[in-house]
């Protein structure tokens, strides 16, 4: 394994390993992918082009990045034949490395990736009949121990940078032959951006519920999500990408504001002892701090519902009881929410197990007659280890000594 830089440095939530927006390559080319069109701008005047052919050039760039996903500057056409070996020379175009793709029986598909600096993280695709969604990973490992998620037993290793975010949506479409079909003809003068069209395209929504809290990873996934929500670039409404925390509360507000993506809160309990136990970032943030901020969630109302994930847990949470406080609890904050019901997902060593579908079937009922949709997730892809809580690599974070061994070794 290369060596990776980690650092800690203080900010508006807890310190954790921040990596940098662009990780290093061995060739000392630069990655475009992850970078919005201004950077790409400033990297070509950097590199000697004037400011006018630094422009005109980053345009025509970031719209065969992002709208044809071509991977090779040779494919970019419009492009005159003696500029591309410049731009091959000095910059790639870059995709996680796949070390492995996995089909469920279900359809879905996990793919296990690799950073350019060697680090294995995950993401899903599960299609369904009038959607297909992508569920991204923010980080390489996860910080918050939650104890029912298998991601949850691994160390942090570092944030993933806005180009390994991306990235995955890139490389879902590739995988699925969904980028769309169009002139790149003028784009040095009037941009018609709805020439750009794929119709019946099967990936349609994103969430941010890989591995990683995304908030802890806050402004290299708003980089990301703004890349995939631009009209220049890949173009998915924010109506359609969902972002789910464990409760990082000093961060809500500013997700709402910024990004203003759907919001999920991964609850999974009701009361402290509970709740403290299987998400302990509840011992900082509790209950009333969380629900007090999603009630203030930008954009949050009827048409835009908050989505409470509740995992069921045999006898841990799933009680009448618990039920009915959930739902008092979503009546006395008065939020615009849906609650989605996740039968546990087994992994080896789990410390729990899941309810039963008796159980599940009840508690979804009480919280429907409290007047809060309660729908019970259908289980995607357990045959591949790709349903929820249950995405895991063989990455860790290592000392410098073992990876100045291995890099001997190599």
């Amino acid at each position: 394994m290369a060596d990776t830089a980690l650092m800690s440095i203080p900010g508006p939530v807890d310190p954790v390993p921040v990596a940098r927006d662009i990780t290093p390559r061995a060739d000392g080319r630069i990655d475009l992918i992850g970078l919005p069109k201004e950077r790409i701008r400033e990297l070509f005047a950097e590199a000697g082009l004037d400011a006018k052919q630094a422009k005109l050039r980053a345009k025509q760039v970031f719209h065969w990045l992002y709208h044809r996903g071509v991977t090779d500057f040779e494919a970019m056409t419009d492009i005159a034949k003696t500029m591309r070996p410049w731009l091959a020379e000095r910059f790639v175009i870059g995709r996680p490395e796949v070390v492995e793709a996995q089909h469920s029986v279900d359809g879905t598909r996990k793919w296990l990736l690799r950073t350019a600096d060697g680090h294995d993280f995950e993401m899903v695709f599960i299609p369904d009949a009038d959607r297909g969604t992508l569920c991204v990973s923010s980080q390489v490992g996860c910080t918050l121990n939650c104890r029912f998620c298998h991601t949850g037993t691994m160390k942090l290793v570092r944030n993933l940078t806005p180009g390994e975010i991306v990235g995955q949506v890139m490389l879902a479409r590739d995988a699925l032959g969904e980028w769309p079909k169009g002139s790149m003809a003028g784009l040095d003068e009037d941009e018609d951006s709805a020439q750009y069209t794929s119709d019946g395209r099967l990936l349609t929504n994103i969430v941010m519920m890989g591995m990683g809290e995304p908030l802890y990873n806050f402004d290299n996934v708003k980089t990301a999500l703004k890349l995939v929500m631009d009209g220049d670039g890949l173009a998915l409404s924010k109506r359609r990408i969902t972002l789910s925390t464990s409760g990082v509360v000093p961060m809500m507000d500013r997700c709402g504001e910024e990004i203003g993506v759907n919001l999920a809160v991964s609850l999974h309990a009701v009361t402290k002892d509970i709740r403290d136990e299987i998400v302990p970032l509840n011992k900082k943030y509790g209950i009333e701090e969380l629900l007090s901020a999603c009630a203030a969630y930008p954009g949050a109302s009827n048409a835009r519902r908050i989505t409470f994930e509740y995992v069921m847990l045999k006898d841990k949470n799933d009680s009448d009881e618990h039920a009915r406080e959930l739902v008092r609890l979503i009546r006395e904050y008065k939020l615009p929410a849906k609650v989605n019901l996740i039968p546990f997902n087994p992994w080896p060593g789990a410390p729990y197990e899941c309810s039963t579908p008796e159980r599940v079937k009840r508690f979804a009922e009480i919280v429907f007659e409290g007047g809060i949709s309660a729908p019970v997730r259908t289980p995607r892809g357990r045959d591949i280890d790709a349903a929820c809580g249950q995405l895991k690599t063989a990455a860790e974070k290592k000392s410098r000594a073992e990876r100045d061994r291995e890099a001997a070794q190599a």
